[in-house]
Protein backbone atom coordinates (compact mmCIF):
# COMPACT_ATOMS: atom_id res chain seq x y z
CA UNK A 1 0.00 0.00 0.00
CA UNK A 2 2.89 2.90 0.92
CA UNK A 3 3.94 2.84 -2.67
CA UNK A 4 5.40 6.06 -4.18
CA UNK A 5 5.18 7.21 -7.84
CA UNK A 6 8.62 5.73 -8.12
CA UNK A 7 8.41 2.34 -7.26
CA UNK A 8 4.34 1.48 -8.32
CA UNK A 9 3.91 -0.55 -11.29
CA UNK A 10 1.94 -0.42 -14.66
CA UNK A 11 -1.35 -2.77 -12.58
CA UNK A 12 -0.98 -0.26 -9.54
CA UNK A 13 -0.95 2.63 -12.19
CA UNK A 14 -4.15 1.33 -13.69
CA UNK A 15 -5.70 1.09 -10.08
CA UNK A 16 -5.18 4.31 -9.21
CA UNK A 17 -6.51 5.96 -12.74
CA UNK A 18 -9.53 3.62 -11.92
CA UNK A 19 -9.98 5.13 -8.67
CA UNK A 20 -9.37 8.62 -9.22
CA UNK A 21 -10.79 9.12 -12.65
CA UNK A 22 -10.53 12.41 -14.12
CA UNK A 23 -8.26 13.35 -11.37
CA UNK A 24 -5.45 10.88 -11.72
CA UNK A 25 -1.77 12.38 -10.86
CA UNK A 26 1.41 10.79 -12.00
CA UNK A 27 2.13 12.53 -8.22
CA UNK A 28 -0.04 10.73 -6.35
CA UNK A 29 0.68 7.60 -3.95
CA UNK A 30 -0.73 4.26 -4.29
CA UNK A 31 -2.44 4.85 -1.03
CA UNK A 32 -4.59 7.60 -2.05
CA UNK A 33 -6.55 4.90 -4.07
CA UNK A 34 -8.24 4.81 -0.81
CA UNK A 35 -9.02 8.61 -0.47
CA UNK A 36 -10.61 8.18 -3.83
CA UNK A 37 -12.96 5.44 -3.06
CA UNK A 38 -14.01 6.77 0.43
CA UNK A 39 -14.73 10.16 -1.05
CA UNK A 40 -16.72 8.41 -3.78
CA UNK A 41 -18.38 6.27 -0.78
CA UNK A 42 -19.36 9.19 1.08
CA UNK A 43 -20.60 11.41 -1.81
CA UNK A 44 -24.30 11.59 -1.23
CA UNK A 45 -24.10 10.08 2.81
CA UNK A 46 -22.79 11.61 6.20
CA UNK A 47 -19.46 10.38 7.23
CA UNK A 48 -15.69 10.93 8.26
CA UNK A 49 -12.39 9.15 7.29
CA UNK A 50 -9.11 8.92 8.15
CA UNK A 51 -6.05 6.82 7.22
CA UNK A 52 -2.52 6.34 7.50
CA UNK A 53 -0.33 6.87 4.76
CA UNK A 54 3.46 7.84 4.22
CA UNK A 55 4.33 11.27 4.96
CA UNK A 56 4.99 12.03 1.35
CA UNK A 57 0.95 12.92 0.68
CA UNK A 58 2.10 16.13 2.45
CA UNK A 59 4.99 17.14 0.90
CA UNK A 60 5.65 18.12 -2.29
CA UNK A 61 4.16 17.60 -5.41
CA UNK A 62 1.37 15.08 -4.36
CA UNK A 63 0.04 17.76 -2.21
CA UNK A 64 -2.38 19.75 -4.98
CA UNK A 65 -2.91 16.06 -6.38
CA UNK A 66 -4.47 14.85 -3.51
CA UNK A 67 -5.89 18.14 -1.70
CA UNK A 68 -7.14 19.65 -4.32
CA UNK A 69 -9.87 16.88 -5.74
CA UNK A 70 -10.74 16.70 -1.73
CA UNK A 71 -11.32 20.16 -1.15
CA UNK A 72 -13.33 20.85 -4.25
CA UNK A 73 -16.15 18.03 -2.98
CA UNK A 74 -16.15 19.64 0.43
CA UNK A 75 -13.72 18.08 2.83
CA UNK A 76 -11.55 19.42 5.07
CA UNK A 77 -9.06 18.41 7.49
CA UNK A 78 -9.91 17.52 10.89
CA UNK A 79 -7.06 16.62 12.96
CA UNK A 80 -3.87 15.21 11.72
CA UNK A 81 -0.69 13.82 13.34
CA UNK A 82 2.73 15.24 11.92
CA UNK A 83 5.51 12.67 11.23
CA UNK A 84 6.00 9.64 13.14
CA UNK A 85 7.96 6.16 12.58
CA UNK A 86 5.95 3.42 11.94
CA UNK A 87 7.15 0.23 12.38
CA UNK A 88 5.56 -2.98 10.39
CA UNK A 89 5.55 -6.26 12.48
CA UNK A 90 6.18 -7.65 8.72
CA UNK A 91 9.67 -9.88 8.04
CA UNK A 92 12.75 -7.37 8.11
CA UNK A 93 10.70 -4.82 10.57
CA UNK A 94 10.32 -2.24 7.71
CA UNK A 95 10.27 1.17 9.04
CA UNK A 96 8.14 3.98 7.07
CA UNK A 97 7.75 7.58 8.30
CA UNK A 98 3.99 8.13 8.18
CA UNK A 99 1.09 10.47 8.86
CA UNK A 100 -2.34 10.09 10.17
CA UNK A 101 -4.65 12.72 8.43
CA UNK A 102 -8.57 12.53 9.04
CA UNK A 103 -11.49 14.38 6.94
CA UNK A 104 -15.00 15.85 7.67
CA UNK A 105 -17.01 18.16 5.18
CA UNK A 106 -18.43 19.67 8.83
CA UNK A 107 -16.67 22.89 8.41
CA UNK A 108 -17.27 24.18 11.57
CA UNK A 109 -15.25 21.40 12.93
CA UNK A 110 -12.88 21.82 15.26
CA UNK A 111 -9.21 21.51 13.64
CA UNK A 112 -6.70 19.56 15.74
CA UNK A 113 -2.68 18.47 15.33
CA UNK A 114 -0.22 16.78 17.16
CA UNK A 115 3.68 16.65 16.44
CA UNK A 116 6.50 13.77 17.17
CA UNK A 117 9.56 16.08 18.44
CA UNK A 118 10.79 12.61 18.67
CA UNK A 119 9.58 10.70 15.80
CA UNK A 120 9.63 7.33 17.84
CA UNK A 121 8.21 8.90 20.59
CA UNK A 122 4.64 9.99 21.69
CA UNK A 123 2.70 13.13 19.99
CA UNK A 124 2.31 16.65 21.34
CA UNK A 125 -1.02 18.75 21.05
CA UNK A 126 0.01 21.68 19.19
CA UNK A 127 -2.27 24.68 19.49
CA UNK A 128 -4.11 25.65 16.44
CA UNK A 129 -4.89 29.61 15.78
CA UNK A 130 -5.12 29.52 11.77
CA UNK A 131 -6.26 26.09 10.77
CA UNK A 132 -4.56 22.61 10.14
CA UNK A 133 -3.34 23.08 6.06
CA UNK A 134 -2.27 20.33 3.74
CA UNK A 135 1.27 20.78 4.77
CA UNK A 136 0.36 20.08 7.89
CA UNK A 137 1.36 23.45 9.73
CA UNK A 138 -0.64 26.15 11.37
CA UNK A 139 -1.53 28.59 8.62
CA UNK A 140 -3.23 29.55 5.49
CA UNK A 141 -5.45 26.98 3.99
CA UNK A 142 -3.84 26.84 0.64
CA UNK A 143 -1.68 24.36 -1.89
CA UNK A 144 1.85 25.53 -3.31
CA UNK A 145 1.80 24.41 -7.05
CA UNK A 146 4.42 24.81 -9.27
CA UNK A 147 4.86 27.75 -11.66
CA UNK A 148 7.68 28.34 -14.58
CA UNK A 149 8.59 31.58 -13.42
CA UNK A 150 9.63 33.04 -9.85
CA UNK A 151 6.82 34.71 -7.86
CA UNK A 152 8.91 37.10 -6.23
CA UNK A 153 10.68 39.68 -8.59
CA UNK A 154 13.23 39.40 -5.89
CA UNK A 155 14.28 36.25 -7.38
CA UNK A 156 15.57 35.16 -10.98
CA UNK A 157 14.96 31.87 -12.57
CA UNK A 158 17.38 29.24 -12.40
CA UNK A 159 18.79 26.89 -14.83
CA UNK A 160 20.23 23.08 -14.97
CA UNK A 161 24.01 23.10 -15.23
CA UNK A 162 25.92 21.91 -18.34
CA UNK A 163 25.28 18.71 -19.66
CA UNK A 164 28.41 16.91 -21.13
CA UNK A 165 26.73 13.97 -23.01
CA UNK A 166 30.25 12.98 -24.24
CA UNK A 167 30.61 9.42 -22.98
CA UNK A 168 33.12 10.52 -20.62
CA UNK A 169 35.69 12.13 -23.43
CA UNK A 170 35.22 15.67 -22.24
CA UNK A 171 34.45 15.36 -18.79
CA UNK A 172 36.98 13.32 -16.33
CA UNK A 173 36.47 10.73 -13.55
CA UNK A 174 37.37 11.87 -10.75
CA UNK A 175 40.23 9.39 -10.33
CA UNK A 176 41.59 9.90 -13.80
CA UNK A 177 43.04 13.82 -12.38
CA UNK A 178 43.88 15.67 -15.36
CA UNK A 179 44.27 12.90 -17.66
CA UNK A 180 47.66 13.87 -18.96
CA UNK A 181 46.24 17.35 -20.98
CA UNK A 182 48.36 19.54 -18.28
CA UNK A 183 51.26 18.33 -19.77
CA UNK A 184 50.27 19.25 -23.48
CA UNK A 185 50.60 23.03 -23.36
CA UNK A 186 47.88 23.56 -26.01
CA UNK A 187 45.18 21.51 -24.39
CA UNK A 188 46.04 22.70 -21.30
CA UNK A 189 44.26 25.87 -22.16
CA UNK A 190 40.79 24.29 -22.49
CA UNK A 191 41.59 22.74 -19.09
CA UNK A 192 38.34 23.69 -16.20
CA UNK A 193 37.45 22.63 -13.07
CA UNK A 194 34.51 20.59 -13.54
CA UNK A 195 31.69 20.60 -10.24
CA UNK A 196 28.72 18.29 -10.36
CA UNK A 197 26.97 17.78 -7.04
CA UNK A 198 29.23 15.38 -5.42
CA UNK A 199 32.29 17.85 -5.91
CA UNK A 200 30.61 20.76 -4.60
CA UNK A 201 29.38 19.33 -1.41
CA UNK A 202 32.19 16.63 -0.93
CA UNK A 203 35.41 18.58 -1.98
CA UNK A 204 36.61 16.24 -4.67
CA UNK A 205 38.39 17.74 -7.38
CA UNK A 206 37.12 16.99 -11.20
CA UNK A 207 38.52 18.15 -14.48
CA UNK A 208 37.01 18.30 -18.04
CA UNK A 209 37.83 20.18 -21.55
CA UNK A 210 35.84 23.47 -22.04
CA UNK A 211 36.28 24.20 -26.04
CA UNK A 212 33.99 26.75 -26.04
CA UNK A 213 36.94 29.31 -27.54
CA UNK A 214 38.76 26.28 -29.28
CA UNK A 215 40.83 28.00 -32.34
CA UNK A 216 41.81 25.89 -35.64
CA UNK A 217 45.11 27.22 -34.76
CA UNK A 218 45.08 24.62 -31.65
CA UNK A 219 43.20 21.89 -32.82
CA UNK A 220 45.62 21.70 -35.77
CA UNK A 221 48.43 21.85 -33.05
CA UNK A 222 47.32 19.49 -30.51
CA UNK A 223 46.92 15.90 -31.50
CA UNK A 224 45.63 15.06 -28.11
CA UNK A 225 42.77 17.23 -28.31
CA UNK A 226 42.20 16.31 -31.78
CA UNK A 227 42.23 12.65 -31.03
CA UNK A 228 40.03 13.49 -28.27
CA UNK A 229 37.24 15.30 -30.03
CA UNK A 230 36.88 12.28 -32.92
CA UNK A 231 36.62 9.95 -30.03
CA UNK A 232 33.47 11.89 -28.66
CA UNK A 233 32.50 12.46 -32.24
CA UNK A 234 32.33 8.75 -32.74
CA UNK A 235 30.57 7.72 -29.20
CA UNK A 236 27.84 10.58 -30.11
CA UNK A 237 27.53 9.05 -33.58
CA UNK A 238 26.83 6.18 -31.93
CA UNK A 239 24.11 7.31 -29.71
CA UNK A 240 20.13 6.59 -30.31
CA UNK A 241 19.31 9.00 -33.51
CA UNK A 242 16.26 9.97 -30.92
CA UNK A 243 18.77 11.55 -28.58
CA UNK A 244 20.89 15.06 -27.86
CA UNK A 245 23.93 13.04 -28.08
CA UNK A 246 23.13 11.86 -31.89
CA UNK A 247 21.60 15.63 -32.80
CA UNK A 248 25.57 17.01 -31.35
CA UNK A 249 27.62 14.75 -33.54
CA UNK A 250 28.66 17.43 -35.56
CA UNK A 251 30.48 19.84 -32.69
CA UNK A 252 31.72 16.63 -30.58
CA UNK A 253 34.01 19.25 -28.89
CA UNK A 254 31.07 21.26 -27.26
CA UNK A 255 28.84 20.26 -24.43
CA UNK A 256 24.97 20.02 -24.96
CA UNK A 257 24.48 23.78 -26.00
CA UNK A 258 22.68 25.75 -22.84
CA UNK A 259 21.83 29.75 -22.84
CA UNK A 260 22.64 29.57 -19.58
CA UNK A 261 26.19 28.98 -19.28
CA UNK A 262 27.15 31.45 -16.23
CA UNK A 263 29.86 34.50 -18.04
CA UNK A 264 29.98 36.07 -14.41
CA UNK A 265 30.37 35.09 -10.73
CA UNK A 266 26.98 32.36 -9.89
CA UNK A 267 25.27 30.77 -7.18
CA UNK A 268 25.66 26.66 -7.71
CA UNK A 269 22.81 24.71 -6.13
CA UNK A 270 22.74 20.58 -5.48
CA UNK A 271 19.32 19.21 -6.42
CA UNK A 272 19.82 16.97 -3.37
CA UNK A 273 21.13 17.18 0.51
CA UNK A 274 20.82 14.79 3.11
CA UNK A 275 17.60 15.35 5.19
CA UNK A 276 19.35 16.40 8.46
CA UNK A 277 20.93 19.24 6.81
CA UNK A 278 19.96 22.84 8.79
CA UNK A 279 21.15 25.06 5.88
CA UNK A 280 21.04 24.42 2.16
CA UNK A 281 24.20 23.63 1.17
CA UNK A 282 25.25 25.84 -1.81
CA UNK A 283 28.04 28.13 -3.17
CA UNK A 284 29.10 30.66 -5.42
CA UNK A 285 31.68 30.09 -7.52
CA UNK A 286 33.02 31.83 -10.50
CA UNK A 287 32.70 31.51 -14.04
CA UNK A 288 35.47 29.45 -14.62
CA UNK A 289 34.14 26.81 -13.02
CA UNK A 290 32.32 24.60 -15.28
CA UNK A 291 29.05 23.73 -13.43
CA UNK A 292 27.77 20.46 -14.06
CA UNK A 293 23.93 19.16 -14.63
CA UNK A 294 22.97 17.65 -11.34
CA UNK A 295 23.04 21.38 -10.02
CA UNK A 296 21.11 24.54 -10.44
CA UNK A 297 22.60 27.60 -11.48
CA UNK A 298 21.68 31.34 -11.28
CA UNK A 299 23.89 34.60 -12.02
CA UNK A 300 24.52 36.21 -8.72
CA UNK A 301 27.39 38.66 -9.03
CA UNK A 302 26.78 40.33 -5.47
CA UNK A 303 25.76 37.28 -3.67
CA UNK A 304 22.06 37.84 -2.35
CA UNK A 305 21.04 34.67 -3.86
CA UNK A 306 23.75 32.78 -1.97
CA UNK A 307 22.62 34.41 1.28
CA UNK A 308 18.65 33.74 0.88
CA UNK A 309 19.58 30.04 -0.24
CA UNK A 310 21.72 30.03 2.86
CA UNK A 311 19.33 31.00 5.13
CA UNK A 312 16.70 29.03 8.04
CA UNK A 313 13.59 30.46 5.99
CA UNK A 314 14.73 29.14 2.90
CA UNK A 315 15.15 25.79 4.03
CA UNK A 316 12.07 26.18 6.10
CA UNK A 317 10.08 25.98 2.92
CA UNK A 318 12.04 23.56 1.27
CA UNK A 319 11.04 21.13 4.00
CA UNK A 320 7.30 22.69 4.12
CA UNK A 321 6.64 22.30 0.54
CA UNK A 322 9.37 20.77 -1.45
CA UNK A 323 9.72 16.86 -2.21
CA UNK A 324 11.93 14.18 -1.17
CA UNK A 325 14.43 11.15 -2.72
CA UNK A 326 14.41 8.71 -0.63
CA UNK A 327 15.07 10.58 2.66
CA UNK A 328 17.22 13.29 0.90
CA UNK A 329 16.21 16.83 0.52
CA UNK A 330 14.84 17.76 -2.72
CA UNK A 331 15.73 21.18 -4.53
CA UNK A 332 13.35 21.89 -7.23
CA UNK A 333 12.85 24.87 -9.60
CA UNK A 334 9.12 25.33 -10.15
CA UNK A 335 8.44 24.12 -6.70
CA UNK A 336 10.76 25.15 -4.17
CA UNK A 337 12.75 27.99 -5.80
CA UNK A 338 9.84 29.98 -7.91
CA UNK A 339 7.50 29.38 -5.40
CA UNK A 340 9.70 31.03 -2.65
CA UNK A 341 7.82 34.56 -1.34
CA UNK A 342 11.51 36.39 -1.25
CA UNK A 343 10.15 39.73 -0.21
CA UNK A 344 10.62 42.95 -1.83
CA UNK A 345 14.10 44.56 -0.98
CA UNK A 346 15.51 48.08 -0.38
CA UNK A 347 19.54 48.99 -1.11
CA UNK A 348 19.50 49.30 3.07
CA UNK A 349 18.53 45.90 4.10
CA UNK A 350 19.83 44.41 0.42
CA UNK A 351 23.22 45.45 1.83
CA UNK A 352 22.74 44.33 5.28
CA UNK A 353 21.69 40.82 3.97
CA UNK A 354 24.76 40.56 1.15
CA UNK A 355 27.25 41.30 3.81
CA UNK A 356 25.65 38.72 6.44
CA UNK A 357 25.50 36.17 3.60
CA UNK A 358 29.50 37.15 2.90
CA UNK A 359 30.86 36.23 6.39
CA UNK A 360 29.00 32.77 6.26
CA UNK A 361 31.18 32.51 3.53
CA UNK A 362 34.52 33.55 5.26
CA UNK A 363 33.50 31.50 8.32
CA UNK A 364 33.71 28.89 6.26
CA UNK A 365 36.94 29.53 4.51
CA UNK A 366 38.15 29.34 8.28
CA UNK A 367 38.36 25.17 7.79
CA UNK A 368 39.57 24.77 4.27
CA UNK A 369 40.11 21.17 5.41
CA UNK A 370 36.25 20.63 5.48
CA UNK A 371 34.27 20.14 2.87
CA UNK A 372 30.64 21.58 2.40
CA UNK A 373 29.45 18.56 3.25
CA UNK A 374 31.36 18.33 6.72
CA UNK A 375 31.40 21.74 7.48
CA UNK A 376 27.40 21.33 7.74
CA UNK A 377 27.72 17.79 9.75
CA UNK A 378 25.04 18.81 12.55
CA UNK A 379 27.59 17.70 15.05
CA UNK A 380 30.30 19.55 13.15
CA UNK A 381 28.14 22.34 12.30
CA UNK A 382 27.30 22.49 16.68
CA UNK A 383 30.82 22.94 17.57
CA UNK A 384 32.02 25.64 14.82
CA UNK A 385 31.00 28.53 16.74
CA UNK A 386 32.08 31.42 13.75
CA UNK A 387 29.83 29.52 11.18
CA UNK A 388 26.93 29.16 13.66
CA UNK A 389 27.06 33.09 14.68
CA UNK A 390 27.69 33.69 11.18
CA UNK A 391 23.94 31.93 9.68
CA UNK A 392 22.59 33.33 12.92
CA UNK A 393 23.17 36.96 11.72
CA UNK A 394 22.59 36.58 8.80
CA UNK A 395 18.77 34.57 9.83
CA UNK A 396 18.33 37.83 11.90
CA UNK A 397 18.66 39.96 8.82
CA UNK A 398 16.06 37.66 6.48
CA UNK A 399 13.83 36.87 9.59
CA UNK A 400 13.15 40.59 9.72
CA UNK A 401 12.96 41.64 6.02
CA UNK A 402 9.99 38.82 6.25
CA UNK A 403 8.54 40.79 8.84
CA UNK A 404 9.91 39.46 11.99
CA UNK A 405 10.51 41.96 14.65
CA UNK A 406 13.80 39.84 15.21
CA UNK A 407 15.52 36.66 14.18
CA UNK A 408 13.04 33.51 14.53
CA UNK A 409 13.24 30.08 16.70
CA UNK A 410 11.23 28.18 15.46
CA UNK A 411 10.54 26.69 11.85
CA UNK A 412 6.71 27.35 12.89
CA UNK A 413 7.18 31.01 13.42
CA UNK A 414 8.68 31.35 10.27
CA UNK A 415 6.25 28.95 8.17
CA UNK A 416 3.70 32.08 9.55
CA UNK A 417 5.47 34.49 7.72
CA UNK A 418 6.13 32.11 4.65
CA UNK A 419 2.66 30.78 3.79
CA UNK A 420 0.93 34.47 3.79
CA UNK A 421 3.43 35.89 2.07
CA UNK A 422 3.05 33.21 -0.72
CA UNK A 423 -0.68 33.56 -0.68
CA UNK A 424 -0.07 37.39 -1.29
CA UNK A 425 2.44 36.81 -3.88
CA UNK A 426 -0.48 34.39 -5.85
CA UNK A 427 -3.13 36.96 -5.22
CA UNK A 428 -0.91 39.92 -6.73
CA UNK A 429 -0.46 37.49 -10.33
CA UNK A 430 -4.24 37.46 -10.72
Amino acid sequence: MFLGHYTRNSEQADDLKSAWGEDVNGRLDYVTGWHAKTKDLLANRSGEFAYVTTNSITQGLPVPALFGPLYREGWKIKFAHRTFAWDSEAPGKAAVHCVIVGFTKDQAARQRLWDYPNIHGDPVPQRVVTGVNPYLIDGPDLLVKTTTKPLSPTIPLVHYGSMPADGGHLVFKAKEGKRGFDSDPVAAKYLRRFVGASELLHGTERWCLWLEDLTQADLKASKLLRDTIEACRLWRSDQPESGDAYKHQHTPHLFRPSRHVPRAPYLCIPQHVTVNRQYWTAARLEPEFICGNANFVAPDEDGLLFALISSSMFITWLRAVGGRIKSDLRFANTLVWNTFPAPELDEATRGRIIKAGRKVVEARAERPDRSLSELYEPYLLGANASLRKAHNALDTEIDKAFGAPRRLQTEKQRLELLFPAYQALVAAQG
